[in-house]
């Protein structure tokens, strides 16, 4: 389409004008950006880090509704359970067959601490939906089928539409700390310039990537 052109094709996300534009302005973040970042943390930033998973949005939606039974068909492949830490990025979307939501969170699991750990930039906001996806995650990851789930102190956004910008600071962060000391707790907070930065960096990267 002539008036919403390709500008990348990368691995498994295909990233349209609209897309982008997203980053340009005020806007909130759509799910193909926030898959488009997962897949270049995987691809890219760790792909010498097997103890790493990033989950697309598109999946996590599914694990929310997914019957605990169900869970194999999705995780199997992904091999969770050989993961030290697997981040998903979380909105309050009810409907499965609908993308989006209103509001974007952070859930990593810890298999060293056994514990997922949620990372909120309006506070309570996702608990719900962060909780329900842990309950449910637990029955498949876990060791002991149970674990730990802990809300993390979090940079706080300061408008209605930062919440997928402090989700992808959020993975930098917490990426960064546990390839250094594998673990998440005392992996601090996100700081305000990272935040307001990471649009033009994200878009920098986009553009690299095209040439």
């Amino acid at each position: 389409m002539s008036h919403n052109p390709i500008i990348l094709n990368f691995h498994e996300v295909l990233l349209h004008k609209s897309d982008t534009d997203l980053l340009d302005g005020p806007h909130w973040l759509n799910d193909n950006i926030i898959s488009f970042y997962f897949e270049y943390l995987e691809k890219i930033a760790y792909k010498d880090e097997d103890k790493f998973l990033f989950v697309s949005p598109e999946v996590t939606q599914c694990l929310k509704v997914c019957p605990s039974e169900d869970l194999s068909v999705f995780l199997d492949p992904l091999q969770v359970k050989k993961r030290d830490f697997v981040f998903l990025a979380l909105n309050d979307c009810v409907d499965v067959n609908v993308p989006g939501g209103t509001h974007w969170s952070l859930l990593v699991y810890s298999k060293p601490e056994d514990t997922f750990f949620h990372f909120d930039s309006l506070s309570g906001r996702n608990f719900k939906h962060a909780w329900k996806l842990a309950a449910n995650l637990f029955k498949y990851i876990s060791s002991e089928d149970r674990g730990d789930f802990q809300e993390l102190d979090s940079l706080q956004q300061g408008n209605g539409y930062d919440c997928g910008i402090h989700v992808l600071c959020n993975v930098d962060l917490i990426a960064d700390f546990c390839a250094k000391y594998n673990k998440i707790k005392g992996c601090g907070k996100v700081v305000e310039y990272h935040v307001a930065t990471k649009r033009t960096e994200v878009l920098d990267l986009i553009e690299s990537l095209t040439k």
